[in-house]
């Protein structure tokens, strides 16, 4: 079994001679202004929580794109600070970038290209060439901030996503010896759909100049080797899962990702947690009621408007259910300076009125939207208090919501309705796995989820529980370690 404690002791005693360096877009600290202040916050996140405690350990550097307001502010000569604040573990390496670089290689090639790209949605990308020259430039600011921060020792670095795809060639270039990872996190596309993206070649060689790949599940790993098979001239060996190319080899591997699960578990039982239960019991008169949520970034691959109209035809289909069904949806509003971002908050906002429009009475009403951001506390409050979680992605790498709705559910309770076109849709089998697409299946998903008897909830939450402990983000962050470390021994080995 992974935890901390097992973590940090297998990087004490397998790196301690090693420098680690963790490369991504977001920064683990951020510095805002906030009432006269610098307050620094964590953002939460998957990724922040397994890396954090490793670098804490290894006392090595995260470089990021240093994006709170008060962040220039805080670091020294070199754009750098030692987190965290209360106890500094390593260092925080800060990349500066310009609005117009944030816009063409975040929100333009990363967000409004490789994006869509990447999930089956229907929609269709946008391929810009200036982006694409802005995120080769920003890569190579990311690359010239890690080669400042190498010294004598041999270095790992950990690159995280797809905002730093040519990042990987980059840096073998510049230093051979570097041993070199990535985590995708998104759906890699099939082949088809990736000979539309116009620097393909580029962006494959930039890939395969990491050591180790990784994706969340098999099947994304597979879509990788054939586009490389299919687009690029290179030896892939499907049995061992490696690409050769110029006498380099690349190994692709699933890393199905999580949460810390114990902690979580903690943190849902917690006095906290308790009165915002009670509170949001009260403010939306949940007293006689049957509760379903929803909570999701504000974004086309989570099949918010199809889950609006899958809830309006179960109550079509279930008039019985008008009057004591409450579904609420938390709307976290992502992106918002792309057109299609801000069109899809209107097209929910439109849908919840209309759907609402159609079933309310004096007292009820179907579907409460929640713009905005909640903490991890008032979230888990939400968790307990469903009778099930909804979430159906059109296209998602994992997905960690459903993750963090089971890891609440200490009392073996509540159903996960879960779409099948999620990574985790392999991991948690014992959910209600629906097609996003139909709203029929979504609705006889509710239905089954409201009618289901106790022993079988309490079956399903168990085996999901399990799952879910067993796979947490510890287990997720070790064996992507453990992996690199047996690659670099088999070079050695070779080598001698």
């Amino acid at each position: 079994m992974w935890n901390s404690d097992s973590l940090i002791e297998m990087m004490d005693s397998k790196f301690k001679d090693c420098r680690i360096i963790v490369v991504s877009n977001r920064e683990p600290y951020i510095h805002r202004h906030h009432n006269g202040a610098i307050k620094c916050i964590s953002p939460a996140s998957g990724m922040v929580t397994a890396l954090d405690p490793i670098l804490k350990a290894c006392g090595g550097t995260w470089v990021a794109h240093g994006s709170g307001n008060a962040d220039k502010a805080t670091v020294g000569p070199d754009d750098s600070i030692m987190v965290p604040e209360d106890n500094p573990k390593y260092k925080l390496r800060r990349v500066w970038l310009t609005k117009e670089q944030e816009t063409g290689y975040y929100y333009g090639l990363s967000n409004e290209s490789l994006w869509p790209l990447c999930h089956i949605t229907f929609t269709k990308p946008k391929f810009d060439p200036n982006h694409w020259d802005t995120y080769q430039k920003v890569n190579s600011l990311f690359a010239d901030a890690v080669m400042e921060e190498l010294d004598h020792r041999p270095t790992f670095v950990f690159i995280q996503d797809y905002h730093l795809a040519l990042l990987p060639k980059m840096l073998k270039d510049r230093n051979p010896n570097l041993i070199v990872g990535q985590f995708w996190h998104i759906p890699w596309p099939n082949r088809e759909t990736f000979r539309a993206f116009p620097w393909k070649e580029q962006l494959l060689e930039g890939l395969l100049g990491n050591d180790l790949l990784g994706f969340h599940i098999r099947h994304h790993c597979l879509n990788f080797l054939e586009t490389i098979d299919r687009g690029i001239e290179a030896k892939v060996d499907n049995e061992r899962f490696e690409i050769i190319r110029n006498s380099k080899t690349t190994v692709v591997r699933p890393f199905p990702i999580s949460i810390d699960f114990e902690q979580h578990e903690i943190e849902a039982n917690s006095t906290t947690v308790k009165k915002y239960v009670n509170k949001f019991f009260e403010e939306f008169e949940l007293e006689g009621q049957v509760l379903g949520i929803g909570i999701d970034r504000i974004d086309y691959t989570k099949g918010i408007p199809e889950r609006l109209i899958a809830v309006n035809f179960f109550l079509e289909k279930h008039p019985e259910y008008v009057g004591s069904l409450t579904f609420i949806q938390i709307g976290v509003p992502s992106r918002s300076h792309i057109d299609l971002y801000r069109n899809l908050e209107d097209q929910i906002d439109n849908l919840v009125d209309e759907i609402n429009w159609k079933w309310q009475s004096a007292a009820w009403k179907p579907i409460v939207f929640l713009k905005g951001h909640y903490t991890q506390h008032e979230m888990m409050a939400f968790h307990k208090l469903s009778q099930f979680c909804l979430i159906t992605s059109l296209h998602d790498g994992l997905n960690l919501v459903g993750k963090e709705f089971v890891a609440s559910r200490s009392d073996n309770d509540g159903v996960l309705i879960l779409s099948k076109f999620t990574g985790a849709a392999r991991e948690l089998t014992s959910a209600l796995l629906v097609n996003p697409f139909s709203i029929e299946e979504i609705s006889d998903g509710i239905f089954k989820a409201l009618t289901m008897p106790e022993s079988e909830r309490n079956k399903r939450m168990i085996n999901l529980r399990e799952v879910v402990s067993e796979n947490n983000i510890y287990r997720w962050a070790g064996k992507f370690f453990s992996t690199l470390l047996r690659l670099e021994a088999q070079e050695l080995k070779a080598e001698l």
